[in-house]
């Protein structure tokens, strides 16, 4: 039998700009912003980076998105480097895109096409590969307004209704619909499946932790320290994707369960922020939030905001209880080190950890316990004789400190803290 030697396919050739526009409202530090881009461009297997910039606009222009100078100038630089795509750290029109490849002769992937192709490739459950497919369809969707010319011809019709026929733009537009249709029901099954899950867990006494934060913050990594667990770790931009769950034993005795989510990013794709709704609903249902910060990254406060603002999107309640995590500790030179630790004490529902070294770990846990413990009060309940399963849970609590039976049902003095609160209220 012959071996058949299959050469490997080369990577592709890739450069990558951030467009610095002036006076634009969305504007990041123009550095970091770039520095994120590349790193997002590794985390996609089979590019090589052969070089990045910054390019400064005075406005987006419409057509091209830069002016006609700058194009040539980059279009001589990417030919020099052969380079065959251009990844650009923002939105890019259908029609820009369009203009730029046959400009530039190369394929032309903007943010969030990239973060699309990096989902796409890490997407390892079933429910995470139709949230990917569905959230890239939306976006190819958009870009089938004028995007290519031989969208233009149309196909033949009897012209009884609607004119000359059916254009190929439409047919394709109709073509992602019924695809979307499809896909939506297939995830309604997963989305149903994943309730009831929830829904079992409610009856477990068992609080729910969520990990949240910025890509490439630690999450995996202190999940990982946590909960003896192997998820993958990587230095690298969304890592992991699919949420995992995990039972930790807190110093107290008590029993959690921990859950690591999908890492958070600036100008997250609002399709990705659609289709993900499912998987990040799991911190909406959580008794705890834990932010977990890369405290040693330049743009930890900027990236920080951005997570408020995501969580504050999907409406996760001002109510729930949150612990930030100062990761990275061991990362920071020893005077901002001591100089972070002393913050951290003196802050309040702060730690300073490294889920590396596994420092601050013990005091963590110590203020998980706390948190979920919390300052406990007592509440009169009027439990109906139907929610039996309720009255069962409190007493299961250890909650009830007076049990009267009345007409309509049992009227209930429990003390307990307001995450135990919560989870009576989602049974």
């Amino acid at each position: 039998m012959t071996d058949y030697y299959i050469p490997e396919r080369p990577d592709t050739r890739t450069w990558v700009i951030h467009p610095e526009v002036k006076n634009d409202q969305n504007r990041r530090e123009p550095v970091a912003a770039l520095a994120e881009a590349v790193a997002l461009a590794h985390a996609l297997p089979g590019l090589e980076i052969k070089g990045s910039e910054i390019v400064r606009l005075p406005k987006r222009h419409p057509g091209m998105l830069f002016g006609t100078g700058k194009i040539e100038e980059l279009g001589t630089r990417l030919k020099q480097n052969e380079i065959e795509l251009v990844l650009i750290d923002g939105h890019v029109g259908p029609v820009q895109q369009r203009n730029l490849e046959k400009e530039w002769k190369v394929k032309i992937l903007d943010r969030t096409g990239l973060i699309l192709e990096i989902f796409g490739d890490r997407a390892a459950t079933r429910e995470g590969v139709l949230q990917v497919e569905m959230a890239a369809l939306s976006y190819q969707r958009t870009r089938l307004v004028r995007a290519w010319t031989h969208l233009e011809r149309q196909r033949g019709g009897l012209g009884f209704v609607g004119g000359p026929g059916e254009t190929q733009i439409e047919a394709d537009r109709r073509a992602i619909d019924e695809q979307l249709v499809r896909l939506r029901r297939q995830l309604d099954k997963v989305v149903k499946t994943r309730a009831l899950h929830r829904a079992s867990r409610a009856k477990v006494p068992f609080p729910i932790v969520a990990l949240v934060g910025y890509t490439n913050a630690g999450k995996s990594t202190l999940f990982n320290r946590l909960t003896g667990a192997e998820v993958m770790a990587k230095d690298m931009l969304f890592a992991t994707l699919d949420p995992t769950m995990r039972r930790v034993v807190l110093p107290t005795g008590d029993e959690v369960i921990l859950s690591d989510t999908v890492g958070f990013i600036s100008d997250l794709p609002t399709e990705l922020v659609a289709a993900f709704r499912a998987t990040l609903e799991e911190v909406l249902d959580a008794d705890l939030v834990l932010h977990v910060r890369d405290i040693g990254h330049a743009q930890t406060v900027e990236q920080a905001r951005e997570v408020e603002s995501i969580l504050s999107s999907l409406g996760l309640s001002d109510d729930t209880p949150k612990i930030e995590v100062w990761n990275k500790i061991d990362t920071l030179p020893e005077d901002s080190r001591e100089a972070a630790l002393e913050r951290a004490a003196r802050t309040e529902n702060v730690s300073a950890v490294s889920a590396i070294t596994g420092e601050g770990m013990d005091a963590l846990l110590a203020e998980i316990s706390e948190a979920l413990g919390g300052v406990k009060h007592v509440e009169e309940l009027m439990v109906p004789f139907a929610a039996g399963r309720k009255r069962a849970w409190l007493f299961e609590q250890g909650l009830v400190e007076a049990d009267t039976p009345t007409e309509d049902g049992h009227k209930m003095q429990v003390r307990w803290s307001a995450a135990q609160k919560a989870r009576y209220e989602r049974l």
